[in-house]
């Protein structure tokens, strides 16, 4: 979504905002490749004029994004807008040997030797957080993910989007999660994006808290319990005030009063575009049917600790669909009919209806069926991989991007 003008006032679920990031490789040898500057003008931004979407750079110089710059009425007419987009973004990397890499980190970059910061426009904002934070980290320069924003209208529907999307969110890695290789190995952990992004603000907690977003009723109770505190800590760090925005938030889900809007930042990125919306659609099905029980289920769904929830995360976040959930009070507040499950069991039933039939069934299923991405890939690499064994699982996800297909090891 563009923050330059007045956002739109929209109701809970009358829009979407989808957000990629991909990485730029080498296309011979699939290294990073910091020439994101080369495709964008130096504000940051591209891409075909006059389209939906649009390009814009990120922290470092070897990831781009697309996103929808208006919110989309619906889901179902952005898979084939992003595949043109990255068709588009492919074919000019060709001319500087050059392609696009989906997945949520780079399974062999070394970030102290490779990291290259945006130089260009806002480059402020990117030398604050490198003189604060160790940004020459994968928790700062190796990290792709989906954000999904999610509007709303008013302290009311904020309220109910907020608890909704919270008491969601630790189980999203048990769908999403893409990033089972760091530093040319398997790490042992299915989401090890969202582990070094859990601790990459470790310095000053109140930036990122649990992960998992406090209990809030409105828009100034946020303020006051969420920005506030760390608009405070970072101050010291920060004289000038060039981190003192809403973004400073790391939370797994933060508010963007900006463009009111909730943005979801849980998300791995997957293997293709239709794969990432599959991944948007049921997310998005699942908080409208948390909203959805109304405003008799607030209490209930804000009572949820957010110390309970931050547990089934971290689980999720390592273990993926086989996390398994033993809190008969949450399962109950997400409808699963036990009091115990794997992660994978709950995604079952919560994106059963979208899995049968129609636009999204054939990604869900393979994701429901054959694993997250995280399974797939570890699936196909075998134990103890090499670097040879991880290029070649790499280079297929990359044509996986290019063609629109998704991937199921042989």
């Amino acid at each position: 979504m563009n923050e330059d003008d007045e956002p739109p006032l929209l109701h809970a679920f009358a829009g979407y905002g989808i957000e990629l990031e991909y990485m730029i490789v080498d296309r011979e040898h699939l290294s990073v490749l910091p020439v994101a500057d080369r495709l964008l003008a130096q504000d940051g931004t591209g891409g075909p004029a006059g389209g939906p979407l649009g390009w814009s750079n990120e922290f470092v110089l070897h990831v781009i994004e697309v996103k929808n710059l208006r919110p989309a009425a619906t889901l179902e007419e952005l898979p084939a807008a992003f595949q043109r987009e990255v068709l588009a973004i492919d074919a000019r990397l060709a001319a500087l040997n050059a392609r696009l890499m989906p997945g949520a980190m780079h399974p062999c970059m070394d970030p102290r030797a490779e990291t290259r910061l945006w130089p260009h426009a806002n480059d402020a904002i990117y030398r604050a957080y490198d003189r604060i934070f160790d940004s020459r980290s994968h928790g700062w320069a190796n990290l792709q993910s989906m954000h999904v924003n999610l509007p709303f209208a008013g302290d009311a529907e904020f309220a109910r989007l907020h608890a909704a999307i919270r008491l969601l969110l630790p189980v999203l890695p048990a769908l999403a999660a893409s990033s089972p290789v760091a530093d040319s190995r398997v790490t042992g952990c299915a989401d090890y994006r969202m582990q070094v992004y859990s601790d990459n603000a470790n310095g000053i907690p109140s930036i990122a808290g649990m992960v998992v977003p406090e209990t809030v009723s409105s828009r100034r109770a946020y303020e006051d319990c969420i920005l506030a505190p760390m608009y405070r800590d970072i101050a010291p760090h920060d004289p000038d005030g060039v981190l003192r925005e809403e973004w400073l938030n790391s939370r797994g889900a933060i508010a963007r009063f900006s463009r009111n809007a909730i943005e979801i930042r849980v998300l791995d990125t997957q293997e293709c575009v239709q794969a990432d919306l599959a991944v948007a659609v049921a997310c998005c099905a699942a908080v409208r049917m948390l909203y959805d029980k109304g405003a008799h289920a607030l209490d209930r769904q804000q009572e949820m600790p957010t110390a309970a929830l931050a547990r089934i995360l971290q689980d999720c976040i390592r273990d993926a669909e086989d996390a398994v959930i033993d809190d008969p009070r949450y399962l109950a507040l997400l409808g699963y009919p036990a009091n115990r499950c794997r992660a994978g069991d709950l995604w079952r039933q919560l994106a059963a209806p979208l899995a049968q039939a129609g636009p999204w069934s054939t990604p869900l299923q393979a994701i429901l069926r054959h694993g997250t991405l995280s399974r797939r890939i570890l699936r196909a690499l075998g134990p103890e991989p090499g670097r040879e064994a991880i290029d070649e699982v790499y280079r297929r996800l990359c044509d996986c991007l290019r063609q629109g297909a998704m991937f199921l090891p042989g």
